[in-house]
């Protein structure tokens, strides 16, 4: 287990990939500001960051489904959320990841790849 928020307990620049699954979402915009910062300093040059879940697009819900679970999650945290591609990619920016490929990936989830820049 992770909390984004603390110091990771990794060295500096140790691994080439590192993937998470549905937790932009269900976090807060800092914790998703700090999973950045940590996946940018925990990343060897050239390491792979993916992330996995639901996105908006220039402020738009992909589907009515994707409307109904971001209220349902903002009724139980308003903190969470789906978040938009353009926040996203700005915070993968910041922290040092350049935007690869986004993969449409099955109920209404995407896939995003970054990679750490030279």
């Amino acid at each position: 287990m992770l909390d984004v928020v603390q110091p990771w307990p990794v060295e500096r620049q140790s691994f080439d990939l590192l993937f998470s699954a549905n937790t932009a979402h269900i976090m807060s915009w800092q914790a998703v500001e700090s999973m950045f910062r940590g996946a940018g300093d925990a990343l060897q040059q050239g390491g792979l960051f993916i992330l996995y879940g639901p996105f908006n697009y220039k402020g738009r819900y992909t589907t009515e489904g994707n409307a109904r679970f971001d209220a349902w999650l903002r009724q139980r945290d308003p903190l969470s959320g789906i978040r938009d591609i353009g926040a996203i990619q700005q915070c993968a920016m910041d922290s040092g990841l350049q935007p690869v490929r986004d993969f449409a990936m099955p109920a209404n989830n995407r896939m995003l790849v970054w990679c750490k820049g030279n």
